[in-house]
């Protein structure tokens, strides 16, 4: 798959725009919600440094994409095709209370979590570019804290490629992955954030998979879930008036 089927959307560059610029991280920032720790500055820098600490700077960089990179990268990228990773899968295993959620109306959003596989996008970065490049993801995918960047082996057209990926931080207080898949489903409908809202997180993905032939048995049932659950929302009557609200029989 050649990078030109996947051109920059008007969402790709706006958010490139705000990364660079620091109004993303800013925005994060300015006023943080009780309860959320955010990485600073030096932090981001830290776990960026031990990530590229053995690889080797003169070589290309690949990344993984299993969510939101799938549709909108942000990124400069020399190539971008179809890839599975194997030892994780595609979940809706954290909370989020920053961006598509707020405390009060909390979302969930992806991560890798351990076991199956994955299949996504693998893009990659070319060597003069990939500090650059990487700061950038850093600052949209390591900011809120509940993500650990691994590196983990993408195949691609029969070849072997050693890739960044994000993986949940099974001990992170956001984590829901024991979560019921109700309440996973529940999150997506109701959360809402300064970016947008859980559920069109939710469909982009979902979108993003069937444009790329991709059948997803996690996503799936998460879909059933959330469909039963609109439904089961429709057909909630509404609440009865208070009787001693009605006008009496003879008024006019």
């Amino acid at each position: 798959m050649d990078k030109n089927l996947t051109p920059p959307t008007s969402d790709h560059d706006r958010t490139r725009q705000r990364l660079i610029d620091g109004t993303l991280l800013q925005e994060f920032r300015a006023n943080p919600n009780a309860g959320i720790r955010l990485r600073t500055d030096a932090e981001l820098e830290q776990t960026l440094e031990d990530a590229l600490r053995h690889h080797d700077a003169s070589q290309d960089i690949h990344v993984f994409g299993y969510g939101s990179l799938m549709w909108n990268p942000a990124m400069e990228v020399a190539h971008v095709c179809a890839a599975i990773v194997p030892g994780w899968h595609r979940r809706f295993c954290l909370r989020t209370l920053l961006g598509r959620g707020t405390p009060e109306a909390p979302g969930a959003m992806l991560a890798l979590d351990r076991g199956g596989t994955c299949r996504g996008l693998l893009f990659r970065i070319e060597a003069a570019k990939a500090p650059a490049e990487l700061r950038l993801l850093w600052r949209r995918e390591m900011t809120p804290g509940a993500y650990d960047a691994r590196w983990v082996w993408a195949s691609a057209n029969g070849v072997w490629h050693r890739a960044l990926a994000f993986m949940a931080i099974r001990t992170h207080e956001r984590y829901i992955g024991g979560e019921p898949i109700e309440r996973i489903a529940s999150l997506i409908r109701t959360g809402k954030g300064s970016l947008g809202s859980s559920r069109d997180y939710f469909e982009s993905t979902v979108r993003s998979l069937e444009l790329l032939g991709i059948c997803d048995s996690g996503i799936e049932r998460l879909r059933r879930a959330i469909r039963l659950a609109d439904r089961a929302a429709d057909r909630v009557p509404a609440a009865p008036r208070n009787p001693r609200s009605r006008p009496p029989a003879h008024a006019v």
